[in-house]
């Protein structure tokens, strides 16, 4: 699966995506984001807080409690203000 990050999440990760293979009882995007942030370093420091994340699975905007399952693209963003 392909897990793309955007903006401040970015910049703390060091990438703008990757490819990963989490295990089979990562099943949420909650899940991933606790999944990715145990990897340490960036991850932990950009994914700490997983309530200040928007997430979309296949480029449809979801919940963190949202399956994940068959997905082939997770994004990860902080939430979009405009004025």
């Amino acid at each position: 699966m392909k897990v793309i990050y955007f903006a401040w999440v970015r910049e703390q990760i060091g990438v703008g995506e990757e490819e990963v293979s989490p295990p089979g009882d990562v099943a949420t995007v909650a899940a991933l984001v606790h999944w990715l942030a145990a990897r340490g370093g960036g991850h932990r420091e950009a994914l700490a807080s997983p309530e200040r994340l928007r997430a979309a699975v296949d480029g449809v905007f979801a919940p963190l409690d949202a399956s994940i399952a068959g997905a082939r693209e997770v994004a990860l963003f902080p939430p979009v203000t405009g004025g």
